[in-house]
């Protein structure tokens, strides 16, 4: 059977119970919704450059890490991962082109 971000999201929720100084995870919502959004921040940053850079290697494991590190975000601020396929299956209903200009403006 693959392994899916359903069963990352479930490891991240067991992860996120344990204490801090046993899990990573855990450690990272300790310290805040804004420190979690800076490791995602870091980490899409160096997939861009092994994507710009046509490392497929580095891409293929910062590319883990930025899908770690989001649903690590999402769980800190609420949010889970039903909610964003939920939403991608919103726009999905629709083409790209519609979907944007349906978007508010500002």
């Amino acid at each position: 059977m693959a392994f899916t971000l359903n069963d990352l999201d479930s490891y991240l929720a067991e992860r996120a119970k344990a204490s801090p100084e046993e899990s990573y995870t855990a450690k990272l919502l300790a310290k805040g919704p804004s420190h979690a959004a800076k490791k995602l921040g870091e980490e899409a940053v160096e997939a861009v450059i092994a994507a710009v850079e046509g490392d497929v290697h580095a891409l293929k494991m910062e590319s883990a890490d930025v899908l770690y590190h989001l649903l690590v975000v999402l769980r800190a601020r609420g949010l889970s991962l039903q909610d964003v396929l939920d939403e991608l299956a919103r726009r999905t209903a629709q083409t790209g082109l519609q979907e944007k200009a349906s978007r508010p403006q500002g």
